[in-house]
């Protein structure tokens, strides 16, 4: 099955909000090598005006792709993830992500398009803060899904 394009405009939303710890913003920090103290020490992160440890600037990819996979696993999209290679990631802030915030996620397919044999899929997941709704940060991605050859 081919990638099913009559999904541009989709949107997927996780069904509970993505909790956000100290240990897995420390563990994620000691995955990519981010040794800012603000990462593991609360003190150290109120120290520079924090409620509580920072996460690493791309530690949002975490739930994004959490539900982006809701897109991705679902058989209407016709994607074999045997062929799937990231693209690119960009974050777009508007404030840090910090322990102790419950993040809703909602992904939206913005863009699938055809290229040289290959599925281009661009999504737009959007991480808001669970209580008030309001946006933290954007995470857009662009995923190609390989041809046969």
């Amino acid at each position: 099955m081919a990638v099913n394009t009559d999904l541009q405009g989709a949107a997927y939303s996780l069904p509970q909000p993505y909790e956000v710890s100290r240990e897995a913003i420390a563990e994620f920090a000691r995955a990519v090598g981010a040794e800012n103290p603000a990462h593991f020490d609360a003190a150290a992160a109120r120290a520079l005006g924090y409620d509580d440890v920072v996460a690493p600037a791309t530690f949002p990819v975490i739930p994004s792709q959490r539900c982006e996979a809701l897109y991705i696993s679902s058989p209407d999209a016709g994607i074999d993830y045997s062929r799937v290679v990231h693209g690119q990631e960009q974050f777009d802030y508007v404030r840090p992500v910090v322990a102790g915030d419950r993040l809703a996620a909602t992904t939206h397919v913005d863009g699938l398009r055809e290229a040289g044999g290959n599925a281009m899929i661009t999504t737009r997941t959007e991480l808001s803060d669970a209580a008030s709704g309001d946006l933290v940060v954007t995470v857009t991605s662009t995923i190609v899904v390989r041809g046969e050859k």
